[in-house]
């Protein structure tokens, strides 16, 4: 689901302000879901290196593999195991581009504004359908505030 276009979305920019409005706080509330998000990808990409450069395998194996990545990753939190990769990327000044997780092992360079870029995906329908629910989410989110 999409963030809504022309309304402030990095977390950096509620900083100097707080969400105000629904649209402003589903953002807000996206990108901080969004960081947890691209934290633990990146958590997960720096303990399986696999996971940067996937061979071509089938779907299946690919899938089998994030799955045991996975497993073996809340293994590891299950049993509190001690990690150095768990513990540098539970640090706050993890290396963080516009407050999100970046991986520095990255070849292509994000910018800021490519959440506008997101092509449409589904047809007119399912899109209609994520529009109306993201506006639900914006509106019960901001009955939680008040």
């Amino acid at each position: 689901m999409a963030p809504y276009r022309n309304v402030r979305y990095w977390l950096g920019d509620f900083h100097r302000r707080r969400a105000l409005t629904n649209k402003e706080k589903f953002n807000h509330s996206h990108a901080k879901l969004r960081n947890v998000v691209e934290r633990a990808f990146g958590l997960l990409k720096a303990r399986f290196p696999i996971l940067k450069r996937m061979a071509p395998f089938p779907l299946v194996t690919q899938r089998n593999i994030v799955i045991a990545c996975f497993a073996l990753h809340n293994y590891i939190i299950k049993e509190g195991l001690s990690d150095e990769y768990f513990s540098q990327y539970n640090q706050v000044d993890v290396s963080l581009q516009s407050n999100n997780v970046r991986d520095d092992d990255d070849e292509e360079e994000e910018e800021e504004d490519d959440v506008d870029e997101v092509q449409p995906h589904g047809s007119a329908r399912d899109r209609e359908y994520m529009v109306h629910l993201r506006d639900q989410i914006a509106d019960q989110l901001m009955r939680n505030v008040e």
